[in-house]
C-alpha cells in the first residue's frame, strides 16, 4: 500500500489512495484532574449516562491514530503527554513524514509542540524543583542538572525541603510508525485523522468533501481492528459519515461489534497546542445505546486526565459531525461580515477597527473574529463552508447553500480587492517595479500555507509583469516555499528560472530597493508594538510573582506530590523566560527533565537542507520565536520613493509609519 498522505514541502496533507494513485484534489483541510460539577443531561456537559458508565468501563491502554498530519500529530502528542499509562501510536504510510516525527525535524511547527514531544516521545528523567514562587532569575532549576543554576537550586531546596517537589521519570509512550495494520490491530481506540479536502472534479466538484483517503483508511481499519474496538472520527467529515463507517465495518467483518464515535477537533493553526491543553470543550458523538455510551465513556476517560468533565459534551453522533462544520462556517461568516464592512469603510471614511470595537462591545455580538483583513485561509474554513453548502444542496435547500457560498465569495472579494488596490496605487502598472510580500503562511505562528491568501495575491501580481516579487516569511523555510510556489503557480515564475518571484531568508534583503511592501500575514515581527518572545502553553495560576523582565511564576502548585503536565509546561516556560543564563536558555531544559533528542542519520535530508541553506526550519530543537519588531526606519531608508506600505492585516500603527515617511494603505481605511 502507498501513503495515505503524500509528502509536501511545507507538509500540507495532499491525499494518496491506497493503490498509490494521486488524489485529484489539492489540500484544503484549565485543566483539572477531577470532576468540578455533577454532569447534566445528554447534549450538555458530560451526560449522566456517560458519567455513570465511566466507572464501569475498562481502562484504555492503547490508542492508534491513523494520519500523522496537522491534526493527528499534535492531538496524539497531547493525549500521550497527559496519559503516561496509555501507549499512543501515530501511523502513516508516508515514511518520510514518520521519519521526521521520529527526528529532530518534525514535519509541522506549532508553538509548544516541541516541548511535548521531548517528554512523551523521548521520555523524561526525574527532576526536583522548589515549589515556591521566586523572583530570582534562574532559580529552581532541576537539582540534577550540572550547571551553576542547578547548584543554586539545590542549596535552596536543602534549606526548605518541605517545599521541594520531585517529578518522577517517565518512559516514552508516544510512537510514530508506518506499521499501520499491526498498530490498528492492537488498539482499544482507533482515531482516523486523515485529510478530507474539497473535491475539484467529478460530482460535487468545488463543494463536496473528497473522502478518498478517509474511505481507504476506513477499509484498512475494518480489516484489522480487534473485535470490540472503538473507531473515532477525528477528520472533519460530512454529516452521517458514521453510518458509512459502520456499514464498512459490517461489510468487512460481519457479526463483529464495533462502536463508531465522532470526536471532531477544534484546533486553530498556530495555537493548536494551547487549544488542546486548555480546550473549551471536547465534543463526543455516539450512538444512543448502552454500547455507545460505554464507548463514549472510554474516550471521555482519556480526556478527563486533564479536561474537566464539565467541558466534555456528549451528543448523538450525527449532531457532533454537523457541529464541526457549523462551528467553522460561523467563524468564517464573521470574518467575511467584517471584511464586507471594511469595503464600506474605505469608501466612506469610517475606520473598520473603530466600527468593530463599537459593535464588539455588545455582548450579544462579542469582539472575536472581527478583525478585518485580506480574508481567511487555512485548510478548514473554506472547505467546511463549502461542505455545508453542498449538504444543503443535497437536501434540496438551495437558499441555504447560496447563503453559505456567499461567505466564500466575500472572502475572495476581500483578497482580490487588496491586490487590485496595490496595482491601482502604483499607477496601474507594476512593470519594472519590485514588490515585497511579508508573510506567506495563512496566519502567524505557523508554517501552514494551505489556502493562504498570499498565494493568490502573488499570482495576481505576477500577471502585472513586475521586475521582482520578493517574499519573506518568519516561519516558513525558503526552499520549501519555492517548491510550493513552483507547484501552485509555475516553475517559470521563480527567479532561478528567469521569473520575478524570489524568496528571501532575511527580511531586510527582501525589502531592499522595494517600491512597495505588502503585509499579508499578521506576524508579530511586522507590528509596530512590542512583542512577546515566549509562548505560554498552559495557564499560569495565582499568585502572580513577577521577575524584573515580566515573567510570571506559576508556583506554588496545588499538589506537592505530583504537579500536572500543564503545570510543568508552565514552569518550563517561566524558567526559560526568567533566566539570564544563556547556556540554560540554549539548552531549553531548565528543569533538567529532558532526555537527549533522537540523533539523525548521516544522510538526513533535513540536516543536509540546513547545511545548504543555512536555515534550520522548525524541529524539536527549536521553534519560531519572534525576534522583536522590525526596524522600520532602516527598511524605509533602503526603499524606493514614495515608500508604499499596504497593510493587509492592520498590524502597523498608521500614524507611526507615516511619521517615518511611509505612505500607508490599510484595509478598512480610506486611502490617499
Amino acid at each position: 500500500m502507498s501513503g495515505f498522505l503524500s509528502p509536501h514541502p511545507v507538509d500540507s496533507e495532499e491525499v494518496l489512495t491506497l493503490d498509490g494513485s494521486a488524489s485529484t484534489t489539492p489540500t484544503t483541510p484549565e485543566g483539572s484532574l477531577y470532576l468540578e460539577e455533577r454532569p447534566r443531561t445528554n447534549g450538555k456537559p458530560l451526560s449522566t449516562a456517560v458519567f455513570d458508565t465511566m466507572t464501569r468501563t475498562p481502562p484504555v491502554r492503547n490508542i492508534c491514530c491513523v494520519g500523522a498530519g496537522y491534526v493527528g500529530g499534535p492531538t496524539a502528542a497531547v493525549i500521550a503527554l497527559q496519559n503516561p499509562h496509555i501507549r499512543v501510536t501515530v501511523v502513516d504510510k508516508d515514511p518520510n513524514r514518520i521519519r521526521r516525527w521520529n527526528s529532530q525535524h518534525p514535519p509541522i511547527y506549532e508553538p509548544g509542540l516541541n516541548d511535548i514531544l521531548r517528554v512523551a516521545r523521548d521520555g523524561s528523567r526525574e527532576c526536583t524543583f522548589q515549589n515556591e514562587p521566586t523572583t530570582k532569575s534562574g532559580a529552581s532549576i532541576a537539582s540534577d542538572t550540572p550547571s551553576t543554576s542547578s547548584s543554586e537550586c539545590t542549596s535552596q531546596c536543602d534549606g526548605n525541603k518541605s517545599a521541594t517537589t520531585t517529578v518522577a521519570a517517565r518512559q516514552p509512550n508516544l510512537f510514530f510508525t508506518t506499521d499501520v495494520a499491526k498498530c490498528i490491530s492492537e488498539a482499544d481506540i482507533v482515531m482516523i485523522a486523515v485529510n478530507t479536502p474539497t473535491k475539484y472534479r467529478g460530482n460535487g466538484a468545488g463543494s463536496a468533501t473528497d473522502m478518498t483517503a478517509f474511505e481507504a483508511v476506513t477499509s484498512v481499519v475494518a480489516q484489522h481492528a480487534r473485535p470490540g474496538a472503538t473507531i473515532v472520527e477525528k477528520s472533519t467529515v460530512p454529516c452521517r459519515t458514521a453510518q458509512f463507517v459502520q456499514d464498512t465495518l459490517a461489510l468487512h467483518r460481519p457479526g463483529v461489534h464495533f462502536e463508531v464515535l465522532s470526536n471532531p477537533e477544534f484546533l486553530a493553526a498556530g495555537t493548536a497546542i494551547k487549544d488542546l491543553l486548555n480546550a473549551d470543550r471536547i465534543l463526543i458523538g455516539c450512538n444512543q445505546t448502552p454500547a455507545g455510551h460505554r464507548a463514549s465513556a472510554a474516550l471521555a476517560s482519556v480526556y478527563s486526565a486533564w479536561i474537566p468533565h464539565s467541558r466534555i459534551i456528549t451528543t448523538n453522533v450525527f449532531s457532533s459531525e454537523l457541529a464541526k462544520l457549523v462551528a467553522n462556517s460561523m467563524l468564517a461568516q464573521r470574518i467575511s461580515s467584517i471584511n464586507s464592512i471594511a469595503a464600506v469603510c474605505e469608501a466612506t471614511g469610517a475606520d473598520v477597527d473603530e466600527v468593530a470595537k463599537a459593535i464588539g462591545a455588545d455582548p450579544r455580538i462579542g469582539s472575536k473574529f472581527l478583525k478585518a483583513g485580506i480574508g481567511f485561509g487555512g485548510s478548514c474554513f473554506k472547505k467546511d463552508v463549502l461542505s455545508l453548502a453542498y449538504l444543503a444542496d443535497s437536501l434540496r435547500l438551495p437558499e441555504v447553500a447560496e447563503y453559505w457560498r456567499g461567505v466564500i465569495m466575500m472572502n475572495e472579494f476581500a483578497r482580490d480587492r487588496f491586490a487590485a488596490r496595490v496595482v491601482r496605487c502604483l499607477n496601474n502598472t507594476l512593470v519594472g517595479k519590485k514588490l515585497t510580500v511579508l508573510g506567506y503562511a495563512f496566519k502567524k505562528d505557523t508554517n501552514d500555507t494551505r489556502e493562504s491568501p498570499a498565494v493568490e495575491i502573488i499570482r495576481t501580481l505576477v500577471e502585472e509583469g513586475p521586475r521582482e516579487i520578493a517574499i519573506f516569511d518568519p516561519c516558513c523555510v525558503p526552499v520549501q516555499m519555492e517548491e510550493e510556489i513552483s507547484r501552485f503557480l509555475s516553475p517559470d515564475v521563480l527567479h532561478a528560472n528567469g521569473g520575478p518571484v524570489k524568496v528571501y531568508a532575511d527580511a531586510y534583503e527582501a525589502c531592499n530597493a522595494s517600491d512597495a511592501l505588502l503585509i499579508t500575514t499578521e506576524f508579530d515581527e511586522f507590528k509596530t508594538s512590542p512583542v512577546s518572545t515566549t509562548v505560554d502553553v498552559a495557564p499560569l495560576p495565582s499568585p502572580p510573582v513577577k521577575t524584573a523582565n515580566g515573567a510570571t511564576d506559576p508556583r506554588p502548585f496545588k499538589s506537592l506530590d505530583q504537579p500536572t503536565e500543564n503545570e510543568l509546561l508552565a514552569l518550563h516556560s517561566y524558567l526559560l523566560k526568567a533566566s539570564n543564563d544563556p547556556d540554560l536558555v540554549a539548552s531549553k531544559d531548565p528543569l533538567g527533565r529532558l532526555n537527549p533528542m533522537p540523533g539523525c542519520a548521516e544522510d538526513c535530508p533535513d540536516c543536509h537542507l540546513q547545511k545548504i541553506t543555512g536555515v534550520a526550519g522548525y524541529g524539536a530543537s527549536q521553534g519560531h520565536v519572534p525576534k522583536g519588531r522590525f526596524d522600520w526606519r532602516k527598511i524605509h531608508y533602503h526603499m524606493r520613493k514614495p515608500h508604499w506600505l499596504f497593510d493587509g492585516r492592520r498590524v502597523v500603527d498608521i500614524g507611526t509609519m507615516e511619521k517615518l515617511g511611509f505612505r500607508v494603505e490599510s484595509v478598512g481605511r480610506m486611502g490617499h
